[in-house]
């Protein structure tokens, strides 16, 4: 029955993202084998914890604005996500989630949690950010930055990331604490904390790895800086980066770190 729930509950859910134009094809198909496979092996708290990042960052990203859509431009994905975004987003995740199935231990959980703020606190920054008024500045030295850049960022970006952060500690916070009594509230907002933090911090190792690891083009017809080989209908030319640092790549292993990190931060407020 736990298979049946998954695939009916991933179907729904990702079956009106793909309608929606939130997801491509592939991004479907990825989105439902995640789904199903995290409320298997896992419970309700792993697999809503999931649905409330996949569910308010397809919202925000149907978000139009001119400046977003010009940044969205140099982007190596568009709002459609596809199976290597999915994958990116909430593979981890999974593998987590399993971990925890084969070797119970709440590491594991503090981990997800981490892992989801970095990954919801992201694509939060990215989708607001993306219509801050102002001019991003590089994570490096603070110059200004076009919209859209990799390693920019924004005061908006960055209360967009706390918020993000924020929203996966109380709603995984909510999901592990539902039933048990005493001291609810003050456990919640541990919860929240972990999450607002280690989702700040998760987000900015990926504007770091961005400016620093992740592989750029500049376009040959409009010389823009941006994410993809083929802009303007033409090759671009790699101005930096390693080849196989793409964006995915970085959006999985800055998750990783802010997962890491939010399980420091739980064993330091433990101790």
């Amino acid at each position: 029955m736990d298979w049946i729930w998954g695939v009916i509950g991933s179907l729904l859910i990702a079956g009106a993202a793909y309608w929606r134009g939130s997801l491509s094809l592939s991004g479907l198909i990825s989105a439902v084998v995640l789904g199903t496979l995290m409320f298997v092996f896992g419970s309700l708290a792993w697999f809503g914890t999931l649905i409330a990042f996949f569910v308010s960052s397809s919202i925000l990203s149907k978000l139009k604005h001119q400046r977003k859509a010009a940044a969205e431009s140099g982007y190596a994905k568009g709002g459609r996500r596809d199976a290597g975004q999915v994958a990116a987003n909430g593979g981890l995740g999974l593998v987590l989630c399993m971990g925890h199935t084969l070797w119970p231990d709440p590491v594991w959980w503090v981990l997800f949690v981490g892992v989801m703020a970095t990954v919801t606190a992201d694509t939060w920054a990215t989708e607001i950010g993306g219509m801050s008024a102002s001019e991003p500045r590089s994570i490096l030295n603070g110059r200004r930055v076009p919209a859209g850049t990799s390693g920019g960022v924004s005061v908006l970006g960055l209360l967009a990331s706390v918020a993000g952060g924020a929203f996966i500690g109380w709603i995984s916070g909510w999901f592990s604490l539902m039933g048990e009594q005493g001291y609810v509230i003050s456990r919640l907002s541990v919860f929240i904390a972990l999450g607002a933090i280690s989702g700040l911090l998760g987000s900015l190792a990926d504007s770091w790895l961005g400016a620093t690891l992740q592989v750029m083009y500049r376009c040959t017809v409009c010389g823009k800086t941006v994410e993809k080989e083929v802009h303007c209908g033409q090759n671009a030319a790699q101005i930096r980066g390693m080849k196989f640092m793409t964006n995915d790549r970085v959006n999985a292993l800055s998750s990783l770190i802010g997962g890491v990190l939010c399980c420091l931060l739980w064993f330091l407020s433990a101790g």
